[in-house]
């Protein structure tokens, strides 16, 4: 096989690099104290055991929403009944508290809660308010009865607890021809009907003044 022939121009290329490269090696070995062919293998063992970098994981990032129940306190009204006395009442409603739903929008960054925005509100059950009745109706007055009219013995001035004959009413009534001494005089005999309010019946049988 036939080589190739360089000019002289390419001898020249040649023999420069051969001499660059003497130089370095040569400079290498002055500066670290060992062979270049040292020094190269320890290059390569160094790069081939330096560690990997490890790569950092970004935690994933999550939206999503979360409802939450909130109780709404009934609240206390009363209305007149006029169909109850007045001074009374009574509960005619019971009350019931309501509920209201509140929805937030959370954001979980490797599934740690972050931050959250309400979205909306509702009231998902209206409360009920508790009623009381309070009368207000007045009781009819109470009748009173009139006055009992006097018997008609105390209307015409006899003393209506006898009877037989007319005893006036006075301070006092005696027997006449007694020994009492008035103001007034009763001639009996007389029926005791009532109370013997004069003492006329001395000996109790019902009958006065005999």
């Amino acid at each position: 096989m036939a080589r190739p022939r360089l000019g002289k121009g390419g001898w020249s290329v040649i023999a420069g690099a051969a001499a660059l490269a003497v130089l370095v090696s040569v400079s290498a070995y002055a500066a670290g104290g060992q062979a270049p062919s040292e020094s190269a293998e320890t290059d390569a063992a160094s790069v081939a055991a330096a560690p990997t970098a490890t790569a950092v994981q970004t935690p994933a990032t999550e939206v999503t929403t979360v409802d939450v129940d909130t109780a709404i306190p009934f609240a206390e009204t009363s209305v007149d009944d006029p169909g109850r006395d007045a001074g009374t009442s009574a509960v005619t409603t019971e009350g019931r508290d309501g509920v209201k739903t509140s929805r937030y929008s959370v954001t979980l960054v490797g599934g740690v809660e972050t931050g959250r925005t309400l979205v909306s509100e509702t009231v998902t059950t209206p409360p009920v308010d508790r009623v009381t009745s309070v009368g207000t109706r007045q009781p009819p007055p109470v009748a009173v009865a009139p006055p009992a009219a006097p018997p008609a013995a105390a209307q015409s001035g006899c003393d209506p607890n006898y009877a037989g004959a007319c005893v006036p009413i006075a301070s006092d009534v005696d027997c006449a021809g007694g020994s009492g001494n008035g103001p007034a005089y009763v001639r009996g005999p007389v029926q005791v009907v009532g109370t013997d309010i004069y003492d006329l019946d001395r000996d109790g049988d019902g009958v006065g003044c005999e």
